[in-house]
């Protein structure tokens, strides 16, 4: 497996794992607590490649997996009861991680958690930070068992979607 900068030819595959789990949602299968046309979309993942933060996971030339790691901290982390004290250059927040259904349960959400966290360690971060829909318990689960902690649920309009309740998570480098 390979992580990587995304480049223009993975937005395709990476639109298409967003796609891929909202049918997911929407037939019952998983509960994200995304919606399909607001977010997560293809747009979403083009803004990312803009900003050169989207990184993809591919095994064979297929793209699995895709997230957004950056500093940005979106307005509902403003509202949590952070731990570690960081300034915006102490902090890298992973976003919108995704794994593609077909591709569950062979450890591209763990490999990515653990890239997101080496790119840290290399870039000097002290913090890292995350969030989550609280109704995505398969994420919480993951996320708890690799050391990050829940600081708090802020209820929020995210990405579009209304009524969310987002779960804040950290863990200090």
């Amino acid at each position: 497996m390979l992580i990587r900068l995304a480049c223009a030819a993975d937005i395709p595959a990476v639109a298409g794992i967003y796609d891929a789990i909202h049918t997911e949602e929407e037939q019952g299968r998983a509960a994200i607590g995304w919606a399909r046309g607001v977010y997560p979309t293809g747009e979403t993942a083009r803004a990312a490649l803009h900003r050169g933060d989207l990184y993809v996971a591919e095994e064979d030339g297929t793209v699995f997996a895709a997230a957004i790691i950056n500093a940005i901290e979106p307005e509902a982390y403003a509202g949590g009861a952070w731990q570690v004290p960081a300034k915006t250059g102490d902090i890298l927040v992973l976003h919108t991680l995704v794994v593609d259904p077909s591709a569950e349960g062979r450890g591209y959400g763990r490999a990515f958690v653990a890239f997101y966290e080496s790119l840290a360690k290399e870039m000097g971060r002290l913090c890292l930070r995350m969030d989550t829909n609280e109704k995505n318990l398969r994420a919480r689960r993951m996320y708890e068992k690799l050391g990050y902690r829940e600081i708090g649920i802020v209820p929020t309009v995210f990405n579009g979607i209304p009524g969310v309740q987002l779960v804040l998570l950290e863990k200090k480098l």
